[in-house]
């Protein structure tokens, strides 16, 4: 089980943009990365490009650039604090992910 998903609000806790917060909008689990909205923003610099079935327009293209998953955590909803993610079986055998701090449930 994934301690961060898609759609978890997270806290950036290292880095150029710590502090910040925002929704995951992609999980990289092979390269243990997590795409956050509005943080990390790079730029490219993108050519004309004729691809087939269009045109790719030319200028500075902003976008979220992968962030490393030790340097975020996540949010619980609860008691709106940045916190280390546990894990509990429910009674129906259910592994859900828990707040370490309120223990309640992250799912």
């Amino acid at each position: 089980m994934q301690r961060i998903k898609k759609g978890d609000t997270v806290q950036v806790i290292a880095g150029k943009n710590k502090g910040a917060r925002g929704e995951v909008l992609r999980v990289l689990p092979k390269e243990e990365r997590v795409v956050v909205e509005r943080v990390n923003i790079a730029r490219k610099h993108q050519r004309p490009v004729q691809a087939g079935r269009g045109q790719i327009q030319p200028g500075i293209i902003e976008f979220e650039a992968p962030i490393h998953l030790s340097n975020v955590m996540i949010v619980c909803p609860e008691c709106d604090a940045p916190t280390r993610v546990g894990y509990r079986v429910n009674e129906d055998g259910v592994k859900v992910r828990v707040c370490r701090k309120c223990n309640r449930d992250l799912d």
